[in-house]
């Protein structure tokens, strides 16, 4: 009765046990366990008392269960830690002490078991030892190692990584004088000896990128930092990590001397290079776009758009191309276009634009290549000049070899007929009257010759050159040189040309010009009314128009248009026609890179309008 409430009241006092505890038999089996155990392990709804402890356990192995078999022969307190899962599938760590239990005579019964829940521990635990692993590995990829000076030893130490670095053994304890010697004599070891003293003087901070020469000789490239340690605001060392940058600096040298080449190329391409953004931003430009744009380095372009440096116009169509190659992803390629900056400048240019890409096939902006065609088209535009003229003037050739070979031809024939007609004539006075026709005929035939000779003249007379004409006294020259003339007719001529108008041209054609129109105003005169000539002139900053207007009987230019200026082309009924006066006038207009046009209504009059060509 006695040992079962002594039973009773060790089993009471177990179970209030506040750490959780479990005593087991020589067989294993469990025999008495506290609340606390059972709460922990979640054993509130099993009857555990008598039951084999392996088989509340699945991580008691045959290593485990021989543990608990040494214990029961008196190995010491032994201390595990390992994990339980629950039947709700968590996960809890405990940690296990084995004790033997002893009876009244020192004999071992069986063994006390306690376990403490280490969940928090293990996880810190595990998360240090990751945590050592992470940086361990970081140091061994990024070449990091670590260093601390003991101010209060004068002693250095160095981690396995920084011996590794400096190439020295693993048992290499260094001094700070032999940590500073290995730097490179010259600017980075003057730099680290005063970093140091300013760190130990002045508590400063630092990370400095340095030359080293390690302990087999060879140069490599550092960054050392470090900062001061205090304890209650004195101080008492330094601490600092130490990395090895010798493959990213030969990186960055290499890098930039190819960015330099690179630039190198660009800036001395006969092309105007540049790139934008998805926001037209320029981002890169080159020297030749540096020179268009008038600006002296690429900072004064770079962060701008087009709308910075051309007319609204120009920009906006580049803005809609930009656009449509970023967003269609398609090139623009031999474009040619004309560009108007805001100063009014115009250039010819023969232009690609390219979607750019980055790495992950995104688009990010475009490249441009411009190529500055102006002269080109100016060649161009000479060419077509020089076409046009030959064409004209193998026209004109065409035409003159035309009137040339008919005109002699109808001279020749005349003369040979007369001269026939002269041998076989006995009549004495109709030989004289055939030798009069014959007078007649050579006078017309150096006529005809002078004509020829004079359109000759001023298609090939390469001598004369242009120069400043002051229109109004040429006008006056030939009135008085008229006067009778015009008198006679009375011919009234109003002049409404400004007294300084000055034209470039030939002085001498400007005065025939003028001679040929005001005779033939007043020559084809209309017989109801006395001639009336209105001359006006307009000026641009290329060209000169004088206008020659008249009352007389007009031309039906309708029927006569296109031969109006032909030689020995006549459209009146008049006795001192001759047809050649306005094909020498167009001549000498065209000898000064002028041109005519003509305005007519029959019987209304006839308006000349000269064009004098300013620039050339």
């Amino acid at each position: 009765m006695l040992k079962e409430t002594k039973t009773d009241v060790l089993d009471y006092l177990v179970k209030q046990l506040p750490k959780a505890t479990a005593f087991i038999n020589a067989k294993l089996e469990i025999v008495y366990v506290s609340d606390k155990w059972i709460e922990d392990f979640n054993f509130a709804d099993k009857s555990i008392i008598g039951t084999p402890i392996y088989e509340l356990f699945d991580t008691i192995d045959d290593d485990k269960r021989a543990l608990l078999e040494r214990c029961l022969l008196g190995m010491p307190k032994q201390v595990v830690t390992e994990s339980y899962v629950d039947e709700t599938n968590r996960e809890k760590w405990f940690e296990w002490t084995y004790t033997p239990w002893f009876d009244a005579s020192e004999n071992i019964i069986g063994l006390i078991l306690q376990t403490d829940l280490v969940c928090e521990k293990v996880s810190l635990e595990q998360e240090v030892e990751r945590l050592e692993l992470l940086v361990k590995t970081k140091s061994e990829i990024a070449k990091i190692g670590s260093w601390e000076y003991d101010a209060i030893n004068d002693s250095l130490g160095w981690c396995e990584m920084t011996r590794t670095i400096h190439e020295v053994p693993k048992s290499y304890i260094p001094s700070i004088e032999e940590a500073i010697n290995f730097y490179k004599e010259g600017t980075s070891r003057t730099a680290i000896s005063k970093i140091v003293k300013d760190a130990i003087k002045n508590g400063k901070p630092w990370s400095k990128r340095l030359q080293l020469v390690t302990a087999k000789g060879k140069e490599i490239w550092v960054v050392v930092s470090g900062k001061p340690r205090y304890t209650k605001g004195k101080f008492v060392g330094l601490i600092g990590t130490f990395q090895d940058v010798t493959s990213h600096i030969k990186s960055e040298i290499k890098t930039k001397e190819s960015e330099h080449l690179l630039r190198t190329v660009i800036d001395n391409l006969p092309l105007n290079v540049f790139i934008k953004d998805l926001n037209n931003r320029k981002t890169l430009v080159n020297q030749s776009e540096c020179n268009y744009l008038g600006v002296k380095s690429p900072e004064e372009v770079l962060g701008k758009t087009d709308f910075d440096f051309y007319d609204e116009a120009t920009a906006l169509i580049s803005h809609e191309e930009d656009f449509r190659v970023i967003h269609q992803l398609k090139p623009i390629l031999g474009k040619e276009y004309i560009s108007i900056k805001k100063d009014g400048t115009t250039t010819s240019f023969l232009s690609s634009k390219i979607p750019l890409f980055n790495e992950e096939g995104g688009v990010t902006g475009i490249v441009g290549f411009s190529l500055d065609i102006s002269h080109i088209k100016q060649k161009e535009e000479e060419m077509r000049n020089l076409i046009n003229v030959t064409s004209l003037q193998n026209k004109k050739l065409i035409n003159f070899a035309h009137i040339v070979s008919h005109n002699l031809r109808s001279h020749t024939a005349n003369f040979s007929m007369l001269l026939e007609f002269l041998m076989n004539e006995k009549d004495e006075a109709e030989k004289q009257n055939i030798l009069n026709m014959l007078a007649d005929a050579s006078d017309n035939l150096l006529e005809t010759l002078d004509n020829l000779n004079e359109v000759v003249a001023i298609n090939t007379n390469t001598n004369l050159t242009k120069q400043p004409v002051r229109v109004t006294d040429k006008v006056i020259h030939v009135q008085q040189n008229l006067s009778a003339f015009l008198k006679k007719h009375k011919a009234k001529i109003i002049n409404k040309i400004p007294v300084d108008l000055t034209i470039n041209g030939i002085p001498a054609y400007v005065e025939s010009i003028l001679m040929n129109f005001i005779t033939n105003a007043v020559k084809y005169q209309h017989p109801n009314r006395d001639p009336r000539i209105e001359l006006n002139a307009s000026q641009s900053e290329h060209q000169t128009t004088i206008s020659i207007s008249d009352n007389g009987l007009g031309i039906d230019l309708a029927k006569y248009g296109d031969k109006l200026f032909g030689m020995y082309k006549t459209f009146h009924e008049h006795s001192d026609a001759r047809g050649i006066g306005l094909y020498i006038t167009k001549n000498q207009i065209e000898a000064m890179n002028g041109k005519i046009s003509t305005e007519s209504e029959v019987n209304k009059g006839t308006t000349f309008n000269i064009y004098f060509n300013e620039t050339d």
